[in-house]
């Protein structure tokens, strides 16, 4: 038996959110709706009439061993203007504003673990105003929105192009990388943007975690995403962070670096592609792998600061 979880997103127009997530594998179905309002069974023209407090939202099935839910965090994010607290592009008012209902507190904890790494990524220069918040009820929207893009081919591409979603989406997550860089400027230390922008190595035993022995996770000093934990720390005796593996094997790339007249496999973060370190053979069995990390690339988080920065779900690696 497979086990299904749902996401529940709105990100203004429902005709623009289900393409993305439909294809994914382990999502089995992919509903255009409306959650989060007074009225039950409310029709589009209630909701278009900004009376009954819905959303319109789409809701997912998906398999989480197949596709993750931070996964599904992911896309939402890349489809919207989270810093839009009217609406969506061309679609103002209460039915078009962003939020993700979770249905779960883990959901919760990865939906805020996700906001916060998005804020303090640099991309934006605007708070984050999505709102993540329980889920309602959902109520499946008439037959003629489902699926749209489908449909109607068409008048879906004419929509993307005329609301400015679609200019956003590659202004922002496609073409956006500089400005980004520009932002970087001033979120980090001199250090960390030459160690994360410019594939930099920081001094071996003069950076801040060589010798750090407290418990916690090792976030993306870029992105805020999660990439290694203490309890795979270890002392390789080389003066930088050495871990035997990473968090989650997907968070992180692996390139062959020719640089220096040596060859290495360079270790990059995948959501923010900040280059993080190198990782070699050498490290403690049963694995034999020594990733070693610049400090400059990670921010630490105290296990008992876990639930407050936003990364409760990893407090139990720690009972």
């Amino acid at each position: 038996m497979k086990k299904q979880e749902l996401a529940t997103f709105a990100g203004g127009c429902f005709w623009c959110m289900i393409s993305p997530f439909s294809q994914l594998p382990g999502v089995e179905n992919v509903i255009s709706g409306y959650t989060g309002g007074h009225k039950e069974n409310p029709t589009y023209e209630e909701v278009a009439s900004k009376t009954t407090g819905h959303h319109e939202a789409v809701q997912i099935t998906f398999d989480p061993e197949e596709t993750s839910y931070e996964e599904l965090l992911e896309i939402f994010w890349r489809q919207i203007d989270p810093t839009d607290p009217g609406g969506q592009f061309a679609d103002r008012g209460e039915p078009y504003h962003t939020a993700i209902f979770y249905h779960s507190e883990e959901q919760k904890q990865k939906a805020e673990s996700s906001k916060k790494a998005l804020a303090a990524s640099g991309r934006f220069n605007k708070p984050i105003a999505t709102e993540i918040i329980p889920a309602e009820t959902f109520y499946a929207a008439e037959e003629y929105h489902q699926d749209f893009f489908k449909k109607n081919p068409s008048h879906y591409k004419q929509y993307r192009r005329g609301s400015g979603r679609d200019t956003f989406i590659k202004e922002h997550w496609r073409q956006g990388q500089e400005k980004g860089k520009e932002n970087l400027h001033q979120k980090l230390t001199k250090m960390q943007f030459d160690v994360t922008q410019k594939d930099a190595t920081e001094p071996p035993f003069d950076n801040e975690y060589w010798d750090n022995e407290k418990e916690g996770i090792y976030v993306d000093i870029v992105s805020g995403k999660p990439l290694f934990s203490s309890l795979d720390k270890f002392d390789a005796g080389c003066g930088w962070p050495s871990f035997t593996r990473p968090l989650h094997p997907e968070s992180v790339i692996e390139k062959t670096d020719k640089s220096h007249g040596m060859i290495r496999t360079e270790v990059r973060s995948k959501e923010a592609d900040s280059h993080l370190g190198h990782v070699f053979n050498d490290g403690l069995q049963p694995g034999g792998l020594r990733y070693c990390i610049n400090s400059a690339a990670l921010r630490f988080i105290p296990k008992d600061d876990l639930e407050k920065e936003g990364y409760g779900q990893y407090a139990e690696l720690f009972n």
